[in-house]
Protein backbone atom coordinates (compact mmCIF):
# COMPACT_ATOMS: atom_id res chain seq x y z
CA UNK A 1 0.00 0.00 0.00
CA UNK A 2 1.42 3.37 -1.03
CA UNK A 3 0.86 6.29 1.32
CA UNK A 4 1.45 9.93 0.52
CA UNK A 5 4.06 10.76 3.18
CA UNK A 6 5.69 13.33 0.88
CA UNK A 7 2.52 15.41 0.98
CA UNK A 8 2.85 16.01 4.74
CA UNK A 9 2.59 19.62 5.92
CA UNK A 10 4.12 20.16 9.36
CA UNK A 11 2.99 22.94 11.70
CA UNK A 12 3.95 24.03 15.21
CA UNK A 13 1.12 26.35 16.28
CA UNK A 14 -0.95 26.18 18.41
CA UNK A 15 0.85 22.88 18.96
CA UNK A 16 2.67 20.44 16.71
CA UNK A 17 0.54 18.83 14.03
CA UNK A 18 0.80 17.35 10.53
CA UNK A 19 -1.82 17.34 7.76
CA UNK A 20 -1.60 14.95 4.80
CA UNK A 21 -4.24 15.29 2.09
CA UNK A 22 -4.85 12.42 -0.35
CA UNK A 23 -3.11 10.24 2.21
CA UNK A 24 -3.94 6.88 0.61
CA UNK A 25 -2.56 7.16 -2.92
CA UNK A 26 -4.85 4.44 -4.28
CA UNK A 27 -8.09 6.41 -4.11
CA UNK A 28 -10.11 3.30 -4.90
CA UNK A 29 -8.82 1.74 -1.70
CA UNK A 30 -9.83 4.84 0.28
CA UNK A 31 -13.29 4.67 -1.32
CA UNK A 32 -13.49 1.02 -0.25
CA UNK A 33 -12.88 2.06 3.37
CA UNK A 34 -15.65 4.62 3.06
CA UNK A 35 -18.05 2.13 1.50
CA UNK A 36 -17.40 -0.49 4.19
CA UNK A 37 -17.77 1.95 7.09
CA UNK A 38 -20.63 0.40 9.11
CA UNK A 39 -23.54 2.18 10.79
CA UNK A 40 -23.10 2.79 14.52
CA UNK A 41 -25.36 0.06 15.87
CA UNK A 42 -25.98 -1.27 19.37
CA UNK A 43 -22.52 -2.82 19.77
CA UNK A 44 -20.88 0.61 19.42
CA UNK A 45 -20.08 2.79 22.41
CA UNK A 46 -22.56 5.63 22.71
CA UNK A 47 -21.54 8.92 24.31
CA UNK A 48 -24.47 11.24 24.92
CA UNK A 49 -23.84 13.99 27.44
CA UNK A 50 -23.42 17.74 27.57
CA UNK A 51 -19.79 17.52 26.37
CA UNK A 52 -19.92 14.84 23.68
CA UNK A 53 -22.46 13.19 21.43
CA UNK A 54 -20.70 10.54 19.38
CA UNK A 55 -20.35 6.81 18.66
CA UNK A 56 -17.15 4.76 18.77
CA UNK A 57 -15.98 1.21 18.11
CA UNK A 58 -12.55 -0.07 19.14
CA UNK A 59 -13.23 -3.84 19.17
CA UNK A 60 -11.33 -5.08 16.13
CA UNK A 61 -13.50 -8.24 15.82
CA UNK A 62 -16.62 -6.04 15.48
CA UNK A 63 -15.17 -4.01 12.60
CA UNK A 64 -15.47 -5.00 8.91
CA UNK A 65 -12.28 -6.64 7.65
CA UNK A 66 -11.35 -3.89 5.18
CA UNK A 67 -11.31 -1.30 7.96
CA UNK A 68 -9.86 -3.69 10.56
CA UNK A 69 -6.90 -4.48 8.30
CA UNK A 70 -6.14 -0.81 7.77
CA UNK A 71 -6.42 -0.10 11.51
CA UNK A 72 -3.87 -2.85 12.13
CA UNK A 73 -1.66 -1.41 9.39
CA UNK A 74 -1.76 1.90 11.24
CA UNK A 75 -0.14 0.13 14.19
CA UNK A 76 2.81 -1.00 12.07
CA UNK A 77 6.35 0.36 11.89
CA UNK A 78 5.44 2.05 8.59
CA UNK A 79 3.37 4.54 10.56
CA UNK A 80 5.46 4.77 13.72
CA UNK A 81 8.68 5.35 11.76
CA UNK A 82 7.10 8.19 9.80
CA UNK A 83 5.59 9.80 12.90
CA UNK A 84 8.84 9.52 14.84
CA UNK A 85 10.53 11.46 12.05
CA UNK A 86 7.79 14.11 11.79
CA UNK A 87 7.66 14.82 15.52
CA UNK A 88 11.22 13.91 16.57
CA UNK A 89 9.95 11.31 19.03
CA UNK A 90 11.86 8.08 19.59
CA UNK A 91 10.35 4.74 20.52
CA UNK A 92 6.70 5.23 19.54
CA UNK A 93 4.53 2.31 20.60
CA UNK A 94 1.09 1.64 19.06
CA UNK A 95 -1.82 0.35 21.11
CA UNK A 96 -2.79 -3.16 19.93
CA UNK A 97 -6.17 -2.81 21.67
CA UNK A 98 -6.94 0.54 20.00
CA UNK A 99 -8.22 1.83 23.34
CA UNK A 100 -10.38 4.87 22.59
CA UNK A 101 -9.39 4.73 18.91
CA UNK A 102 -10.74 2.59 16.08
CA UNK A 103 -13.83 3.92 14.34
CA UNK A 104 -15.57 7.16 15.31
CA UNK A 105 -18.89 8.31 13.92
CA UNK A 106 -20.95 11.42 14.59
CA UNK A 107 -24.57 11.91 13.54
CA UNK A 108 -26.45 15.13 12.83
CA UNK A 109 -26.50 17.25 16.00
CA UNK A 110 -23.47 15.45 17.42
CA UNK A 111 -20.31 17.14 18.67
CA UNK A 112 -17.14 16.74 20.71
CA UNK A 113 -16.27 19.65 22.98
CA UNK A 114 -12.75 21.07 23.06
CA UNK A 115 -10.52 18.96 25.29
CA UNK A 116 -7.09 17.59 26.05
CA UNK A 117 -6.92 13.80 25.82
CA UNK A 118 -6.14 11.31 28.55
CA UNK A 119 -2.37 11.19 28.97
CA UNK A 120 -1.70 7.75 30.44
CA UNK A 121 -2.60 4.23 29.27
CA UNK A 122 -3.42 2.36 32.47
CA UNK A 123 -3.06 -1.13 30.98
CA UNK A 124 0.14 -0.56 29.02
CA UNK A 125 1.64 1.85 31.61
CA UNK A 126 2.72 4.20 28.84
CA UNK A 127 2.52 7.94 28.12
CA UNK A 128 0.23 9.02 25.30
CA UNK A 129 2.14 11.13 22.78
CA UNK A 130 0.33 11.32 19.42
CA UNK A 131 -3.14 11.13 17.88
CA UNK A 132 -3.68 10.20 14.23
CA UNK A 133 -7.08 10.64 12.57
CA UNK A 134 -8.02 9.63 9.03
CA UNK A 135 -11.22 11.26 7.78
CA UNK A 136 -13.52 9.39 5.42
CA UNK A 137 -16.18 11.98 4.62
CA UNK A 138 -16.98 12.05 0.94
CA UNK A 139 -17.88 15.53 -0.37
CA UNK A 140 -18.20 16.98 3.13
CA UNK A 141 -19.53 20.54 3.04
CA UNK A 142 -18.25 23.51 5.02
CA UNK A 143 -21.76 24.45 6.15
CA UNK A 144 -22.18 21.09 7.91
CA UNK A 145 -19.60 22.01 10.60
CA UNK A 146 -17.48 19.14 11.94
CA UNK A 147 -14.18 21.00 11.59
CA UNK A 148 -11.36 19.78 13.79
CA UNK A 149 -10.59 22.86 15.87
CA UNK A 150 -7.17 23.46 17.43
CA UNK A 151 -7.17 25.95 20.31
CA UNK A 152 -4.43 27.92 22.01
CA UNK A 153 -3.05 27.07 25.43
CA UNK A 154 -5.08 29.83 27.11
CA UNK A 155 -8.37 28.62 25.55
CA UNK A 156 -8.92 32.18 24.33
CA UNK A 157 -9.66 31.35 20.68
CA UNK A 158 -9.67 28.67 18.02
CA UNK A 159 -6.45 29.04 16.02
CA UNK A 160 -6.91 26.41 13.29
CA UNK A 161 -9.99 24.81 11.72
CA UNK A 162 -9.53 21.70 9.58
CA UNK A 163 -12.43 20.38 7.53
CA UNK A 164 -12.77 16.56 7.93
CA UNK A 165 -12.53 15.92 4.19
CA UNK A 166 -12.16 12.55 2.53
CA UNK A 167 -8.73 10.88 2.73
CA UNK A 168 -7.21 13.60 4.97
CA UNK A 169 -4.88 12.42 7.75
CA UNK A 170 -4.24 14.69 10.72
CA UNK A 171 -1.62 13.80 13.33
CA UNK A 172 -0.93 15.92 16.41
CA UNK A 173 0.93 15.78 19.69
CA UNK A 174 -0.89 14.82 22.88
CA UNK A 175 -0.07 17.06 25.83
CA UNK A 176 -2.08 18.68 28.62
CA UNK A 177 -2.50 21.73 26.37
CA UNK A 178 -3.17 20.26 22.93
CA UNK A 179 -6.77 21.44 23.07
CA UNK A 180 -8.90 20.21 20.19
CA UNK A 181 -12.38 19.03 19.28
CA UNK A 182 -15.31 19.67 16.95
CA UNK A 183 -17.61 21.56 19.32
CA UNK A 184 -20.16 22.90 16.84
CA UNK A 185 -23.13 20.50 16.41
CA UNK A 186 -23.21 18.85 13.01
CA UNK A 187 -25.66 20.16 10.43
CA UNK A 188 -25.23 17.38 7.89
CA UNK A 189 -28.29 15.64 6.42
CA UNK A 190 -29.68 12.88 8.69
CA UNK A 191 -28.48 10.12 6.38
CA UNK A 192 -24.84 11.37 6.46
CA UNK A 193 -22.39 10.95 9.33
CA UNK A 194 -18.93 12.29 10.14
CA UNK A 195 -16.66 9.25 9.80
CA UNK A 196 -13.09 8.81 10.98
CA UNK A 197 -10.49 6.22 11.93
CA UNK A 198 -8.22 6.94 14.90
CA UNK A 199 -4.94 5.64 16.31
CA UNK A 200 -3.07 6.69 19.46
CA UNK A 201 0.65 6.24 20.01
CA UNK A 202 2.66 6.03 23.22
CA UNK A 203 6.17 6.08 24.64
CA UNK A 204 7.78 4.78 27.82
CA UNK A 205 8.23 8.17 29.45
CA UNK A 206 7.96 11.69 28.04
CA UNK A 207 9.96 14.95 28.17
CA UNK A 208 10.26 16.39 31.67
CA UNK A 209 8.49 19.63 30.72
CA UNK A 210 5.41 17.66 29.57
CA UNK A 211 5.02 15.52 32.68
CA UNK A 212 1.93 15.82 34.87
CA UNK A 213 -0.39 13.70 36.95
CA UNK A 214 -2.26 11.07 34.96
CA UNK A 215 -5.73 12.22 33.99
CA UNK A 216 -8.74 11.42 31.87
CA UNK A 217 -10.07 13.61 29.06
CA UNK A 218 -10.04 17.25 30.18
CA UNK A 219 -13.03 19.06 28.68
CA UNK A 220 -12.57 22.82 28.44
CA UNK A 221 -15.00 25.70 28.31
CA UNK A 222 -14.80 28.04 25.32
CA UNK A 223 -15.37 31.77 25.95
CA UNK A 224 -18.72 31.59 24.13
CA UNK A 225 -20.02 28.46 25.89
CA UNK A 226 -22.98 28.78 28.21
CA UNK A 227 -22.52 27.16 31.60
CA UNK A 228 -23.98 26.80 35.10
CA UNK A 229 -23.10 25.09 38.38
CA UNK A 230 -24.53 21.76 37.23
CA UNK A 231 -22.51 21.74 33.99
CA UNK A 232 -19.31 22.70 35.82
CA UNK A 233 -19.89 19.97 38.41
CA UNK A 234 -20.33 17.46 35.58
CA UNK A 235 -17.19 18.77 33.90
CA UNK A 236 -15.19 18.30 37.10
CA UNK A 237 -16.57 14.79 37.60
CA UNK A 238 -15.88 13.82 33.97
CA UNK A 239 -12.36 15.20 34.11
CA UNK A 240 -11.56 13.11 37.21
CA UNK A 241 -12.58 9.82 35.58
CA UNK A 242 -9.83 7.58 34.30
CA UNK A 243 -9.95 5.78 30.95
Amino acid sequence: MKLNWKNAKYHTYPFKYVVIDDFIIDRNYAVKLYEHFPPAEKNWYKYDNVFEKKRAQDKINEIPSALANFLLYGNSHIFTNAFEAFFDIKGLIPDPALRGGGLHQIYRGGKLDVHADFNWHQHLNLDRRLNAILYLNYEWQESWNGHLELWDKEMSACQIKLLPIFNRLVVFETTDFSYHGHPEPLKCPPEITRKSMAWYYYTNGRPEHEKSESHSTLFKKRPQDQTNEEIEALREKRNREMV
